[in-house]
């Protein structure tokens, strides 16, 4: 690898490393529920109550002789299909029946027309439905056409109804 390579992969690490600990979204308080004896640290010594938070951990200094800012419980996620038609995400092709539409683990609504019937799953917060976050695509999502390029239902994977 020559020079050029070294300093862009350089580049790369230092901005990986920035997004992962910076802008990180804060624990919500179920999140933050956990025993002072199981506790996992996740700050260094001293680090402020914003700090902590800001790197997505939780801080309680209520309890002396444990962790203060401490690593989160895991958000509880789980799939779902979406119920609004137009943030659908092509996961068939045209024709598709429902049985192999589910054989890819994905959702399938044969309505309404417009819109792609065989879908992917999003993933939510349990107990935020109203909240969808990206689509759950287990080989990577295609990106979806736009609208204004359609030059035909079928490009969508689903089906016409015929007159």
């Amino acid at each position: 690898m020559d020079l050029k390579g070294i300093c862009v992969l350089s580049v790369i690490l230092v901005v990986a490393l920035i997004a992962t600990t910076e802008g990180k979204t804060p624990p919500t308080k179920c999140q933050c529920k956990i025993a002072p004896k199981e506790r996992k640290n996740c700050g260094h010594p001293g680090i402020s109550a914003a700090d902590c938070r800001k790197a997505g951990c939780c801080f309680n200094a209520s309890v002396p002789g444990v962790p203060w800012c401490f690593t989160a419980k895991p958000k509880k996620v789980k799939k779902v299909c979406p119920a609004d038609p137009r943030i659908r995400v092509n996961c068939g092709y045209p024709g598709i029946t429902a049985k192999e539409c589910t054989s890819r683990k994905c959702c399938f609504r044969a309505h309404p027309a417009g819109v792609p019937w065989c879908f992917y799953h999003r993933t939510v917060e349990e107990g935020n439905i109203s909240h969808e976050t990206l689509p759950v695509c287990p080989h990577g999502c295609p990106a979806a056409p736009k609208q204004d390029k359609l030059s035909s239902p079928s490009q969508w994977g689903f089906r016409v109804p015929r007159a």
